[in-house]
């Protein structure tokens, strides 16, 4: 029973992966790369800013 669902688990996230990979385009790549740079960013940004506003001198 077990060797059952190993398998219907292994079919279902392989198929999904290949169906996600499929449907991937470059423009969504190149869009994913610029967010996730902006997104550091302003992270960074904020980091800085709150550590200027709450450090103890």
């Amino acid at each position: 029973m077990q060797q059952n669902d190993l398998q219907l688990r292994s079919g279902i996230v392989g198929g999904t992966f290949l169906s996600t990979i499929l449907n991937i385009t470059f423009n969504d790549i190149v869009f994913t790369i610029i967010m996730a740079v902006i997104g550091a960013v302003v992270s960074f940004a904020v980091s800085c800013l709150l550590r200027r506003l709450f450090s103890k001198k």
